[in-house]
């Protein structure tokens, strides 16, 4: 079995130090994870610390294992710094990514809120719900059944601004964590370069060529990106974003005949 490698080992230790510090210690996702470009809470410098931060122990227990499993290999074909280099590169890309998505969905709320703001019916409400906040509109119902029945009620009313107006602040203050963009970014370097290597995975009971789990993993990831089901809080367009910033680096490399070996 092949040892682990420098660069690999030094993530691995801080990205634990992090997480351990963030969660026994002092916390850090306050100011350390990347915000939306809406929120106050936004600084350049988070695209680079929220990868080192991760949600839960299961969150860092999986991406700490693809590093190790297949970062080492990468790392000794590139060097050290080459693999840094790809390694916050995609980290980076998968944060930009997500950011720009998240900015175009982000716009859309804050010009919704302003509409309703404006002419606060319970139409509206509806209609905002439908269209922006359809994940927690079984749970306002009871409110919005009173609100029908109740269209001129200056409480209501004023529930209803606040209600959308806490929605939008919620979304935009709602924090990007963990290493999965420069996980998924080595995962499809690894796809491109081994593409015949056979992985044998728990979930898989026969191997699978690595070409065809790069390219089905990145499906899914699409497809769970526009599907944006109401109980996913996964960032699968940061995953996107590691595998095609992950794409376009080994493609440059490539046309500047920058060989593995």
């Amino acid at each position: 079995m092949l040892s682990i490698t420098p660069t690999v080992k030094n993530l691995l230790i801080l990205n634990i130090l992090f997480f351990v510090v963030d969660s026994y210690i002092f916390n850090l996702t306050n100011v350390f994870a990347l915000r939306s470009v809406f929120s106050p809470a936004f600084l350049p410098f988070q695209f680079v610390t929220y990868m080192f931060l991760h949600g839960s122990f299961g969150h860092l227990f999986s991406n700490m294992f693809g590093l190790f499993m297949f970062g080492p290999l990468l790392e000794r074909g590139w060097g050290p710094k080459k693999f840094l280099f790809f390694y916050f590169f995609t980290g980076i890309g998968a944060g930009i990514l997500f950011s720009g998505i998240d900015y175009f969905e982000n716009s859309q709320v804050r010009q919704a809120v302003e509409i309703f703001t404006q002419n606060p019916t319970p139409d509206g409400l509806v209609d905002f719900m439908s269209k922006h906040a359809e994940r927690i509109y079984e749970a306002n119902l009871d409110f919005l059944n009173k609100f029908e029945d109740n269209p001129t009620n200056s409480g209501y009313i004023q529930q209803s601004v606040e209600f959308v107006n806490s929605y939008y602040q919620s979304l935009i203050n709602t924090p990007l964590v963990g290493a999965s963009g420069a996980i998924f970014g080595i995962l499809m370097a690894f796809g491109l370069l081994f593409p015949n290597t056979e992985l044998f995975l728990l979930f898989v009971p026969f191997p699978i060529k690595a070409k065809y789990f790069v390219a089905f993993y990145g499906l899914y990831e699409l497809y769970a990106g526009f599907q944006n089901a109401q109980s996913d809080n996964v960032a699968h367009f940061a995953h996107i974003g590691g595998m095609l910033f992950a794409y376009i680096l080994l493609r440059y490399w490539n046309t500047q005949k920058t060989n593995f070996y």
